[in-house]
């Protein structure tokens, strides 16, 4: 990504700084990712490569005040946060989030925080992954018919990511079970190699925290919690924080809801269990800023997903305008 205009830069500064106050009058803007890539991959359009994720953190250093997200969910609860607040998260726990995000960061002097589904440390692949990789591999004439899914014609790039929209769609709100073993076929149908990892080990995880990175908690194995029974997705939760803190040596208080729609993904009844498993705040994905008042276990998020340093940059800003106080 290349540096702003000098002066776009200024006038963005300007209006970061009308839509973000300090103090009781702040807003917080949460930006989420999950991949920091080697180099751009035409299946992951979203995700930025390396020298991407390098331009976005220097623009960001230069237009805004980046905390860590527990850091800021409590000054945001004090009224004590600094004009243009931002914190940068990213979910799932994958290895490329310490092989090239977090060098980026530490360079800067930034920090974020990893939101670690713990089901997948030490080798395992989430069934999302495992339907991209299928749909990357896969032949051009790929027929799911047996499985429920139909036939796929995928002679190109274009062809194979409308393919994999499609099909995680009819996976993502089926039960776990069912979801994990369909994807499962699925790749195992397209030749998908058992020896793909994509997640980080406990190893990793320790020197992420190490490098001054939050480790935050996302379930065990990614589930939506609003389709679990009750003591099942209390277990998620508890167990995910457990577990991490037993491998970073440290108290994790942050929690991200899985998929994180309010209403949708996870209900009153969930937020209650992530209060009464000891954590401080929790992140959803519903679109927009925090501000004084809103409910520190229901804090919003927004993808930044433009690729030119000016609209980049101008979504945050006008991020800082969406207040949104979505909660269930």
């Amino acid at each position: 990504m290349r540096p702003l205009n000098p002066l776009v830069a200024v006038a963005l500064r300007g209006a970061a700084r009308a839509a973000s106050r300090s103090g009781r009058s702040a807003s917080l803007l949460v930006l989420i990712y999950h991949r920091v890539v080697a180099v751009p991959d035409s299946l992951l359009g979203d995700e930025p490569d390396a020298e991407r994720f390098a331009g976005e953190m220097d623009l960001l250093n230069s237009l805004f005040n980046v905390l860590g997200f527990s850091e800021a969910a409590e000054r945001l609860a004090t009224g004590s946060l600094p004009p243009r607040a931002v914190a940068i998260t990213f979910d799932d726990g994958y290895a490329n989030n310490l092989e090239f995000a977090a060098p980026i960061l530490a360079a800067r002097g930034m920090t974020a925080t990893f939101f670690i589904s713990t089901g997948f440390i030490d080798g395992g692949m989430m069934w999302n992954d495992k339907v991209i990789e299928a749909a990357r591999r896969a032949p051009v004439d790929f027929d799911l018919t047996d499985l429920g899914f139909g036939r796929f014609s995928l002679p190109d790039v274009p062809a194979r990511r409308r393919a994999i929209e499609e099909l995680l769609g009819k996976l993502k709100y089926l039960g776990l079970e069912e979801r994990v073993q369909r994807a499962e076929a699925i790749a195992e149908r397209a030749g998908v190699s058992t020896l793909l990892r994509p997640m980080m080990a406990e190893h990793q995880l320790r020197q992420l925290a190490s490098l001054g990175m939050e480790i935050g908690a996302h379930t065990v194995t990614h589930p939506i919690l609003a389709r679990l029974p009750a003591g099942d997705a209390r277990r998620q939760i508890a167990d995910s924080r457990q577990r991490l803190e037993s491998i970073v040596g440290v108290p994790v208080t942050a929690f991200a809801y899985p998929n994180g729609r309010p209403g949708r993904d996870y209900g009153p009844e969930h937020v209650q269990m992530v209060k009464d498993a000891g954590f401080a705040c929790a992140t959803s994905t519903a679109w927009g800023a925090a501000t004084l008042g809103g409910d520190r276990f229901q804090i919003p998020r927004v993808a930044p997903w433009d690729r030119s340093p000016g609209k980049y940059a101008l979504r945050l800003v006008r991020g800082f305008t969406e207040r949104n106080p979505a909660t269930v």
